[in-house]
């Protein structure tokens, strides 16, 4: 039945949210157990105006983690502990790849200003790269002498 229902979610094409009751259909849990874990703070909820509960589809997977943790034995305070690690773990490295493509427009300016050896061009490259920018260009350029 799983398989069936996951099938089904992947056929599906958009970003629409789920609401309770799909949720549990598709991850084979009863809305008692989603709303609960809802509560606990392992699953996050966005409301609607109307004050209905949806779901990302990621909350699919998350249940099964969440219920295959269980059957290893974790308790729930456990899991939800592992959770905000990883969900840490993703933010920073979302934020990582911010600053490297921040850090890549950045060279990329340089790079092109360095071109002209004008002093008006030494003068924008000073005032439009950070100081952090700066740090991580000096240190890549120390690995690579």
């Amino acid at each position: 039945m799983y398989n069936y229902h996951v099938t089904v979610w992947r056929n599906k094409i958009g970003k629409e949210k789920l609401k309770i009751g799909e949720l549990a259909e598709l991850s084979n849990l009863t809305k008692r157990t989603i709303d609960y874990y809802t509560n606990l703070g392992l699953l996050k909820v966005e409301r609607s105006s109307s004050n209905y509960r949806y779901y990302d589809h990621s909350a699919i997977e998350r249940l099964h983690f969440i219920e295959n943790c269980k059957n290893s034995g974790m308790s729930l305070e456990e899991i939800k502990k592992k959770l905000i690690d990883e969900d840490s773990e993703e933010i920073d490295v979302l934020e990582l790849r911010l600053k490297i493509k921040g850090l890549e427009k950045d060279v990329s300016q340089i790079l092109d200003q360095l071109g002209k050896h004008d002093s008006m061009n030494q003068e924008y490259v000073k005032k439009h790269v950070s100081h952090e920018s700066l740090s991580l260009i000096q240190t890549l350029l120390l690995l690579l002498n």
